[in-house]
């Protein structure tokens, strides 16, 4: 049986390695090498603005995962800016939102980490607390705390105990977007999972670095779910895009 095809949005900035320095589309390792783990296969989607690639892109997906990064833009969520807020990330921010809608209307199974919880949220009209303190390890550290599941959703079907996870954020879960329910909370009650019941597949974002841990049950839902939907004689996707036009 084949494994199920995982896309993983990436970041998109100025990189150097050996004696080149350029723009470059970047992920870390931990992000291929946990779906890898979970039984998933896979491959990098980085920004596009052509019209309609996120629909197409999707279509050829089994599941979906948006990456961790830089700070949503406020103006996304009707927000004036924090001056802790980072510097914007307008090409990502307009791409993942564009890879989101196309999940949950296609019905991808679709897992958002840290950022990607944060702009599932925006992308179904939430809005988000602009800083924390405590949710690091320190500058370029990630920290370690408790996240405790709610009762009844899929994210305690995965992880039914309460589990330390790996973080790094000072972004989170404000007004929850509509069709959303949190999953599970930090101690301090922060949001640390939301996902949206009621679906064919899995819609769930969490606000920790599940590919800096050893515990792939997190994943292993989404992959799972992916799996399930790649076999269904309903599925859509693997379709092939709509023939376009040439261009003389």
């Amino acid at each position: 049986m084949s494994r199920p095809v995982i896309g993983i949005s990436t970041y998109q900035d100025q990189a150097r390695w050996g004696v080149w320095e350029m723009p470059a589309v970047l992920l870390p390792a931990g992000y291929p090498r946990l779906v890898r783990a979970a039984g998933g296969l896979a491959v990098l989607l980085p920004p596009d603005d052509a019209e309609d690639a996120a629909r197409d892109t999707v279509a050829a997906l089994d599941g979906l995962v948006i990456a961790g990064g830089a700070d949503v833009e406020p103006a996304r969520y009707g927000a004036v800016a924090d001056p802790r807020t980072g510097p914007p990330a307008r090409e990502r921010d307009a791409w993942e939102l564009a890879l989101i809608r196309a999940a949950v209307e296609q019905e991808v199974p679709l897992l958002g980490i840290c950022r990607g919880m944060q702009l599932l949220n925006v992308a179904l009209g939430g809005t988000l607390v602009q800083h924390l303190e405590d949710h690091t390890g320190g500058l370029g550290v990630f920290g370690s705390h408790p996240v405790v599941p709610v009762p009844g959703t899929a994210y305690a079907d995965a992880v039914p105990e309460t589990a330390m996870v790996p973080a790094y954020h000072h972004q989170a879960v404000d007004r929850l977007g509509g069709g959303l329910v949190a999953s599970a909370h930090a101690p301090d009650g922060t949001v640390e999972a939301v996902e949206l019941p009621g679906r064919a597949s899995l819609v769930l974002g969490v606000q920790w670095h599940p590919e800096m841990g050893e515990d792939t049950r997190v994943m292993a839902a989404l992959v799972r779910a992916a799996g399930e939907r790649s076999r269904s004689p309903r599925n859509p996707a693997r379709r092939s895009p709509a023939p376009r036009t040439p261009v003389s």
